[in-house]
């Protein structure tokens, strides 16, 4: 059997939000990768966006560039037009062959000032010292109890579960190891399990250099396929040779985590591949 896994990419960016290449670039690196299915999942519009989501305009360019490689790749390549949902965007993903439900960003619960959780050091400083007190396991809690809201609106598939620990390597925010920390991860996955049943294994954060585990950690991993959820291996890709990046090395951690397949999304639906 084939393994369709490693020639299917659905968590994509390119420059019209903050990936480094076009999505004709990304497109023929692709098929030159020998890719069958690519989907594209360009950050939804966000009001509060300071720094990489899609504006309307540029939305529409999107899926105007992307109907035209469907067409060009007609018989070679499956081309799909997702979104990556943020969880204060405004734009409908339903309209979409598929979305990726995420959370970038948190919401200050005393300033009501938007902090964006990945991007950089200083604003998760800010975040943490302003409106948590300087508790940054308070400022994870509420990244969890968001990313369960996001799960209630029933993504295609979950995206990047535990992102709040991108900037977090060196334990400089809070402590993953931390009983609260854990019980906030674990409490926001049994919610999630209700209403979305595939989480992305997502390599990209290993590939940019931020983290040396992918997200989620294995103990998300394990809870997941405890509760009966699926995986789907995704590279997060923002440049032409990250397409399907870290792929094999993701399907051991499936398997070391105690799965026995994967999740693979096609022109047709959800597939699933023996591991």
């Amino acid at each position: 059997m084939s393994n369709l896994c490693l020639t299917s990419s659905v968590h994509n960016h390119s420059n019209l939000c903050d990936g480094q290449s076009s999505l004709q670039e990304m497109a023929v690196a692709a098929w030159k990768q020998g890719v069958t299915t690519l989907g594209f999942t360009g950050h939804s519009h966000t009001p509060c966006d300071l720094e990489y989501c899609m504006s309307p305009s540029r939305t529409a360019r999107y899926k105007g560039e992307i109907n035209r490689l469907k067409a060009q790749y007609a018989g070679k390549m499956d081309v799909l037009c997702g979104i990556e949902w943020d969880q204060f965007s405004d734009e409908d993903p339903t309209g979409y062959d598929y979305w990726i439900g995420s959370v970038h960003y948190l919401r200050g619960p005393v300033t009501g000032k938007y902090y964006e959780i990945d991007w950089r050091e200083s604003d998760l400083r800010t975040c943490v010292d302003v409106e948590f007190g300087g508790d940054g396991l308070a400022m994870a809690e509420a990244y969890f109890a968001s990313v369960a809201q996001v799960a209630e609106k029933k993504p295609t598939i979950l995206g990047h579960f535990d992102l709040i620990k991108k900037l977090n390597g060196k334990g400089e925010f809070f402590n993953e190891s931390s009983p609260r920390y854990r019980d906030a991860a674990l409490n926001a996955l049994r919610q999630a399990i209700k209403h979305c049943a595939v989480l992305e294994i997502n390599t990209g954060g290993v590939a940019r250099g931020f983290r040396n585990e992918f997200y989620p950690a294995s103990f998300l991993l394990e809870e997941w396929r405890k509760l009966g959820g699926k995986v789907i291996i995704t590279a997060d890709a923002h440049s032409t040779d990250r397409i399907l990046w870290g792929y094999e090395e993701a399907m051991r951690t499936a398997k070391a985590a105690g799965f026995d397949s994967v999740a693979v999304l096609t022109k047709d639906g959800f597939a699933e591949q023996p591991l």
